[in-house]
């Protein structure tokens, strides 16, 4: 059995393609995964299958979504080696005081090439600041994530990509949780 992680993009947001955990966790279920673990209500499943493609654990997850929820989801699936890359390399985890509140991971749908970050224009953003790694961008926001246009819908158009975004606490706990699932040392 492989654990995947699935980030559901833009479920249970100011009202908008409401899903309660419990119905997600018994509608995967019941169509073959096991151990399905939820965390916080914006949308991070864990699930335990035979299948070894993340991608197409994501399209199985999405589908089953729309077909008993009626909702079009975007589903990004990481790994525990992703979640452990977010502490190796988010270049501003070495500022010193950094303020972790103002730290955000968008994990993307595809790995990007070098060019991705002139695409972003991310200097018409200032003062936040964000850095390409992949599959995956880091972001420091200046004073919030509700106050920049420097957000997962701007990511989407200007790289072509789904993305989906998680604060640093998020990913902190969700690398805690796949921890514990594979019995792996804490951290």
């Amino acid at each position: 059995m492989t654990t995947h992680l699935a980030l559901l993009r833009g479920i249970n947001v100011s009202g908008h393609s409401m899903i309660k955990m419990e119905a997600l966790k018994s509608a995967l279920e019941a169509i073959g995964f096991h151990n399905v673990q939820t965390y916080i209500q914006s949308g991070n499943v864990f699930v335990d299958t035979d299948e070894q493609s993340g991608a197409a654990v994501g399209f199985k997850i999405k589908q089953e979504i729309f077909k008993v929820f009626g909702h079009e989801v975007p589903v990004v699936v990481v790994t525990q080696g992703d979640l452990e890359r977010c502490f190796q390399e988010n270049p501003y985890l070495k500022e010193k005081e950094i303020d972790n509140k103002k730290l955000y991971v968008a994990f993307l749908s595809t790995t990007l090439q070098g060019n991705s970050m002139n695409d972003l224009k991310i200097s018409q953003f200032k003062p936040d600041e964000a850095s390409i790694d992949g599959n995956k961008i880091f972001i420091k926001y200046a004073v919030g994530a509700g106050k920049t246009r420097l957000d997962q819908k701007y990511i989407e158009k200007k790289l072509n990509v789904i993305a989906t975004i998680r604060n640093w606490n998020t990913v902190t706990n969700l690398l805690q949780i796949y921890k514990e699932r594979m019995g792996n040392d804490l951290l």
